[in-house]
Formats: C-alpha cells, sequence, structure tokens
C-alpha cells in the first residue's frame, strides 16, 4: 500500500486524497523477449513484454485485483469512504473483464532476471556456467541478477548483491590459483 495516486509512473500525482494496493504476481508463467533491433550498437533493441500471455498470469492478475476490492472493503477502511479510481467500480468481477483491466493498469516492477541465466553447457537457454562464465568467451563473466534461472519471491536487490559477493569472490580465487584464460575458456 502506498499513500498516493497516479494513473502511471512517471505522471503527477492526483491531487485527491488517495491510496494504492498494489499486487505482484511473485512467479510469472510469460516471458517476453529481448532482440537486437538493427546492426548499430547504439540502436534500442526491440522489447516485448507479453505481459498476461499466459493462463496461469491472466488468472493471477485477476485474482490480484479481487482481493484488492475485498481488502478496500473491509470495515477498518469504511469510515474513509475508499472509491475505487482504477479499474473503475465500471469494471466488473469477471475473470476477463478483470483480466483486460490488468493489461491496461499493469506495469513492470522493474525487477527483470534471467536474461543470462546460469546453466549447465547442454542448455539451450544457459548463457553462464556455475562460476558465471560466459560459455565460449575467455575471461568474460556476468554477475549481476540476469544469472538467476528463475525470479526469487520477493526484491532481487539482496540476491543480486550475494551473486555479486559470490562472484567477486570466484574471480579472486582464481586470479590467486593462477587460473589463466585460455582454460577457462576451454570449460
Amino acid at each position: 500500500a502506498q499513500p498516493l495516486s497516479l494513473d502511471r509512473f512517471g505522471e503527477p500525482l492526483h491531487r485527491f486524497d488517495a491510496f494504492t494496493l498494489s499486487g505482484c504476481n511473485l512467479r510469472p508463467t510469460s516471458r517476453g523477449t529481448v532482440r537486437v533491433s538493427h546492426r548499430s550498437v547504439s540502436a534500442q533493441p526491440e522489447i516485448a513484454p507479453n505481459y498476461l500471455s499466459t493462463p496461469e498470469d491472466r488468472h493471477v492478475a485477476a485474482d490480484i485485483l479481487r482481493a484488492t476490492r475485498r481488502l478496500v472493503e473491509q470495515p477498518a477502511l469504511g469510515r474513509y469512504h475508499p472509491e475505487e479510481y482504477l479499474p473503475g467500480a465500471q469494471v466488473g468481477d469477471g475473470e476477463e473483464e478483470l483480466v483486460q483491466a490488468a493489461g491496461e493498469i499493469g506495469t513492470t516492477i522493474f525487477h527483470p532476471v534471467g536474461t543470462a541465466r546460469m546453466g549447465r553447457r547442454d542448455d539451450p537457454g544457459a548463457v553462464v556456467d556455475g562460476r558465471l562464465r560466459v560459455f565460449g568467451l575467455g575471461g568474460l563473466r556476468v554477475i549481476d541478477a540476469s544469472v538467476m534461472p528463475h525470479i526469487v519471491s520477493g526484491n532481487t536487490s539482496t540476491p543480486t548483491i550475494m551473486i555479486a559477493q559470490k562472484g567477486a569472490e570466484m574471480m579472486l580465487e582464481d586470479a590467486r590459483n593462477g587460473v589463466p584464460v585460455r582454460q577457462i575458456l576451454a570449460r
């Protein structure tokens, strides 16, 4: 819950008393893509988040909106006479209505993971090994949230710090042991 209201991130706050209840699907099954759109390295990539593209995610989105409505109907909030602004009282409780509304008002929570996921060499979706080394490129590691094979059920900040700490320890260990770049490349 937040003591504010706005239509979209980056837009001005509403000028009326309000609060916002936000729900989040902690285990989304929809998968998006990021593709190179041009030969120029300065060109923006094509990003297709594909939110709500699976039946599971659509059902969770509808349930989140139902749950927030139930919370607002609790007696403890009654004295404030809350009115639903988004998606709006005109949106019914039907699954498809709620999914459409969720698609219109939903947004990212800015915690993408798994774009360079860790895995075995024979995993076609894996980019790095268990020591965070990029397959086929000697001397290059990825040490951030992108190596998580799956998103955690919470904020990604602490796990990302842990990955960074472990990655730094592995790099220092390899340097102390004199592991040559050629040997890393061969793995």
